[in-house]
């Protein structure tokens, strides 16, 4: 059985790229380079940015209904001037009418989960121990849609109930209690209670794991005067960035004050935002260098092969197959570059991920190569080869024969 040929512009590219072996390896460690530095940069960016939105979403709601803030009218002397708005006190207050709210937030498009909670200040003692908390009634299977609070007990099970409570680890250290002991609880009214530990948490932030303790809702609207009230109701959405728009549609629905983190976070969108900037500048560059070093050094093939292409011209071949086998070489080279960057690429981000740690040792990313940036990368590399073939390719076909024969 008779193997089957290769096709014309294909055996000539190939053998146009063996006989100029340099110039073929430098293009294609420059293409390698290239791809690499695209695929690794996008994926250390996205794996950063996604560990940077964990670590502070991950203890926090998307987006947050809470009352509006009570304001005091004081007119003015001048009868003809308008009255003056001062801030007024603030105080623990109910939503009103929260489960209306709740059901409101639970019918908007993109909301994943909704929790009631209800939160105030109070203080625990624990013998001559006194530390200034945040009191969190929650409803358990509600609020671990919100905080994934399971992933970060170290000690018992985020479920409480009756008189427990389930605190920080900073707060244990500081109170000297354990799972089993007990903690006398003193809200800013005057209201007290004693609560049983029945689970201890490491959030990973200092500050959360020294103020946060969690009750039922009933307790907490006993300690903290607000009988049936909640104070916010926290929502998780499914896309992080339009929360923003979710928060417009239920604070229109609602009249109640709504924020959502991109709002209360807005240093760090903008930091994210800045991070998607640059490295979209640093792979518009690296491909415009990429296409130029294929370009040029398809240009000087062309010089250098004018004997050949006059000749296959003068037997016959015709412009569009010459150009043809240009292309074809910037094709393969752009095809070969994308291969051997995605694996230096994939090489990078395991030995890197090896050097780069957080304070507690963990890696910063994870050495995961996302396939869609692999393949947006080869196809952008295939079509830079292409492109910037482009230009030698009409060239060479465009040559006269006889003139080219004769230089």
């Amino acid at each position: 059985m008779a193997r089957p040929r290769l096709p014309f512009e294909f055996l000539v590219a190939l053998r146009f790229l063996r006989e100029g072996r340099m110039q073929t390896a430098l293009i294609l460690l420059g293409v390698t380079g290239g791809v690499a530095v695209i695929v690794f940069l996008s994926q250390l960016i996205a794996q950063l940015q996604s560990t940077i939105i964990d670590r502070v979403l991950g203890s926090q709601a998307h987006v947050v209904v809470r009352p509006l803030e009570e304001v005091n009218l004081r007119a003015r002397t001048d009868p003809a001037s308008t009255a003056v708005i001062e801030p007024r006190a603030q105080r623990l207050r109910s939503i009103d009418q929260w489960e209306a709210i709740v059901k409101l937030a639970e019918d908007q498009t993109g909301v994943v989960a909704v929790s009631p909670v209800v939160s105030g200040p109070a203080f625990a003692l624990r013998g001559r121990a006194s530390k200034s908390i945040a009191l969190l009634g929650i409803e358990p299977d509600r609020y671990r849609r919100i905080v994934k609070m399971d992933t970060y007990m170290v000690r018992g099970k985020f479920q409480v109930e009756g008189t427990n409570a389930i605190i920080g680890t900073e707060l244990a250290k500081d109170l000297g209690v354990t799972v089993g002991d007990k903690v006398f609880l003193r809200a800013a009214g005057g209201r007290d209670e004693l609560l049983q530990v029945t689970g201890l948490f490491d959030i990973g932030n200092k500050d959360l794991n020294r103020r946060w303790v969690f009750t039922t809702m009933k307790l907490a609207q006993s300690l903290l005067d607000l009988p049936g009230g909640v104070s916010n109701i926290d929502i998780t959405v499914t896309d992080i960035f339009e929360a923003s728009d979710v928060a417009a549609r239920l604070q229109a629905g609602s009249g109640m004050t709504v924020d959502s983190w991109m709002t209360t976070n807005s240093q760090l969108l903008a930091a994210l935002r800045n991070q998607s900037v640059s490295n979209n500048l640093i792979r518009s560059f690296v491909i415009i260098i990429v296409a130029l070093g294929i370009s040029s050094v398809l240009v000087v093939s062309v010089v250098q092969k004018q004997k050949e292409i006059g000749i296959l011209r003068a037997m016959g071949t015709s412009s569009n197959r010459i150009m043809g086998v240009f292309l074809l070489q910037g094709a393969l080279v752009g095809f070969v570059g994308a291969l051997s960057g995605v694996g230096l690429a994939w090489a990078l981000l395991q030995i890197f991920s090896t050097i780069y740690r957080t304070g507690d040792g963990a890696p910063i990313f994870e050495p995961q190569l996302d396939t869609g940036i692999a393949l947006s990368a080869a196809g952008i590399a295939l079509a830079v080869g292409v492109l910037a073939a482009l230009i030698p390719a009409r060239r060479a076909a465009k040559m006269d024969p006889v003139q080219a024969i004769r230089a």
